[in-house]
């Protein structure tokens, strides 16, 4: 029940100061934010992968205002691209991708989006890895699809994500695991109405296991974001049922949330991502983690009482 209102909290002005005035936040928001400058988050990239983990790295922000906003934005990916680039990780360090924070929401934003995330997509490739874009609300999905759909043209390892709780997904699934594309399936993360969106937390997990049969029955890379073990028990065993080796498939899970899991399934020959963030515009990002599980935001509150 908290969930809602900890997602509506996410977009308001006066909870972003108080809750980045409180004295437990920094303690907290540590626990899910790598750091805030990529000088801090590379270190966590090389310890990360040295423990036979791969990463997916996300520079935080979205909301922006300004064309100068999305061109930072753009240039952060490609400032990150660089350090990455003597690491030489291959697809083991790649990057995920918010395009609100290109500009999808401004005048013309689906044009500058997509001009601004090529370069990055670009600059990936050279690298010899990839970008997944994320998704973000319901509103913005038909343009980040076809975003993903241009940006495969030239660079077809570039990756989607879809998200459970929506009524659209499961025809957007069968849509691209038929074209071969690398497919992150998420629950969802964002307050939906029930006019578009599943509102019972089990109608999700039964339309996420719907999903996940389509993808591993079809011919993408399916990507399995969840830290649900059940969820993770059924990917085992579709993937069993459909052939599918090891590395035909991937878990990939939050930095900061089950870290022993991370390296359990690793150790069992399983990709295993975590999905990195870093940066100084934390906000929302922190806040749909608070959302998500109830262990998280008694984790925050505990901190403040303690701080206090």
């Amino acid at each position: 029940m908290l969930g809602p209102v900890i997602l509506a909290a996410s977009r308001s002005d006066k909870m972003r100061r108080f809750v980045s005035a409180a004295p437990g936040t920094k303690q907290v928001v540590g626990r899910f934010i790598a750091g805030e400058t990529v000088e801090q988050v590379i270190p966590v990239v090389r310890e990360t992968t040295a423990r036979g983990l791969e990463v997916t790295l996300d520079v935080v922000g979205e909301d922006i205002t300004t064309r100068e906003q999305a061109s930072a934005a753009r240039d952060a990916y490609l400032e990150l691209i660089e350090h990455l680039k003597g690491l030489d990780l291959g697809t083991r360090a790649e990057m995920s991708v918010k395009l609100s924070m290109f500009g999808q929401a401004l005048d013309g934003g689906h044009e500058l989006a997509l001009a601004n995330v090529r370069p990055v997509v670009e600059a990936a490739a050279a690298i010899g890895t990839t970008v997944t874009l994320d998704a973000e609300d319901h509103t913005t999905l038909d343009s980040m699809f076809a975003i993903h759909e241009e940006l495969r043209k030239d660079f077809p390892q570039t990756g989607c994500v879809i998200q459970a709780y929506l009524f659209r997904t499961e025809e957007d699934a069968r849509r691209l695991a038929a074209s071969g594309s690398r497919v992150r399936i998420v629950k969802g993360a964002y307050k939906e109405p029930a006019s578009v969106a599943y509102q019972d937390k089990a109608e999700i997990d039964k339309a996420y296991v719907r999903i996940l049969k389509i993808l591993m029955e079809g011919d993408g890379y399916p990507m399995i974001g969840s830290h649900d073990p059940r969820l993770i028990a059924v990917t085992q065993e579709l993937a069993r049922r459909a052939g599918r080796k090891l590395d035909e498939y991937e878990f990939q899970m939050l930095y900061g949330i089950r870290g022993d899991e991370h390296v359990r399934l690793a150790a069992e020959g399983h990709r295993m991502r975590v999905y990195t963030a870093y940066g100084t515009d934390w906000y929302g990002y922190f806040m749909r983690r608070l959302a998500e599980k109830p262990a998280n935001l008694l984790f925050f509150v505990r901190s403040m009482i303690t701080k206090n």
